[in-house]
Formats: structure tokens, sequence, C-alpha cells
């Protein structure tokens, strides 16, 4: 009897550096069985390109104009609840892998890895199941045994590091509310429980705390 023959993946690859898209679409297309049927660059365009063609997986970054991907993230989770997402970021993983699993994401992956290893996460997240690296999986289980420290940063909210992300970039609070889609008293009162979270006594020091802590991070 003649085998059936395997289904193509259908990726929605989700990144707004054209480089990366490309590097990805190539890294992707020596994998048998896989297929970038999509691209986007940004929030509103990845909802547009889930909707239409209906991917199997959404590969996402969490740097992107205007929405955040953790933003998008939400939205797809609301919009297609069967559709995996996995994370690829060059944002540090201590801080934002559990936020995004929290959020509704099955794995979250460095742009750093090596590339049998994205494709490995891609193929595990298809699977069912969660991809995380090793470092990560122990510090989530030791912030669950009480034995990890805690450092003032990650005691932020998940929409609260979002802002403070935001004000880091120079959003004002209109801008960052119009891109969080919230009221810009909403985005004020989470600047005040970020200020008292991180002990620092006004706005401007915030921006200026936030806009350091902004610029040590990657821009991938």
């Amino acid at each position: 009897m003649p085998s059936t023959p395997t289904r193509t993946v259908r990726i929605l690859l989700v990144d707004d550096h054209p480089l990366i898209r490309s590097g990805l679409a190539q890294l992707i297309a020596t994998e048998p069985g896989l297929q970038v049927c999509a691209e986007a660059e940004d929030a509103p365009s990845a909802l547009d390109a889930a909707r239409t063609h209906q991917p199997d997986i959404a590969i996402v970054d969490l740097s992107l104009p205007g929405a955040s991907g953790l933003e998008l993230l939400r939205q797809l989770r609301a919009a297609q609840p069967q559709l995996p997402v996995l994370i690829l970021s060059m944002h540090d993983e201590s801080l934002w892998a559990e936020r995004t699993l929290r959020a509704g994401a099955r794995g979250y992956i460095m742009k750093e890895q090596a590339p049998q290893d994205i494709l490995a996460a891609i193929r595990h997240v298809l699977a069912g199941n969660v991809w995380l690296s090793p470092a990560i999986s122990a510090r989530i289980l030791g912030r669950i045994s009480g034995d990890q420290a805690v450092s003032p940063i990650e005691r932020l909210t998940d929409r609260e590091i979002e802002v403070y992300t935001l004000i880091g970039q120079g959003l004002t609070m209109r801008q960052i509310a119009e891109a969080l889609h919230v009221s810009v008293k909403t985005a004020e009162a989470h600047r005040e429980h970020i200020k008292q979270k991180l002990s620092v006594g006004s706005a401007n020091d915030l921006v200026r705390h936030a806009t350091l802590w902004s610029q040590a991070l990657p821009d991938a």
C-alpha cells in the first residue's frame, strides 16, 4: 500500500528585521516538511497573516514596532487559541521566558542558539511540548522551590515590564497607552507602581533608569 504523503507544516515568521526573517526562512527551507507560509514585521500584519494563511505555528520576536511581541502573543491566543507560538528573541530569557509562557507561548529560544537547536525547538513545540533551555527550566524550578533570588526588575508584572521597556525607548505615556491599548490613566498607574517597586523617586528619574536599562538590551 502506498504511503500517505506527509503534510507540510506551515510557519508564520514575525520579526521587524528583514534580514532575520530571510535567514530564518532559509534555515526552515533546509528542513523537510517545514515551509514558511507568511512573514510579518509588526503585530497588525501578523494578526492579518495568521487569519489569512492559517499557519500551524508562529515564530515571534519580542521586539516589534508599536505593540510588543508579548502583546501580540496575547492577541494571537485570543484570536487563534489553537495556534502554538514559539518566541525567538535576543532578549534575556531569564527575564522574559517565564512571562511569555504565562501569556500562552509554547517555547522560548534565544536567537544566538545554533540553527539545529532552533529547528529542534520548532519540532518540539509542533509535537505539543514546551521548549525552554535547561538553565531557564532550572531557574523556574528554583523559583517555585523558593531557592531563587528575584531582582527588582523581575518583580514587575508583565504589563509593568512592557511599560518600563517602552519608557526606556522614549515613548510618552500617551504613546504607551496607544501601543498597549489602555487608557493614559492606566499607563500612568503602571508607571507609579514601577517607581515604587524600583525605588525611583520621580518620573524623570524613571525615564533615565529605563533608558539605561533599555540601552543595555540587544536591539534584534
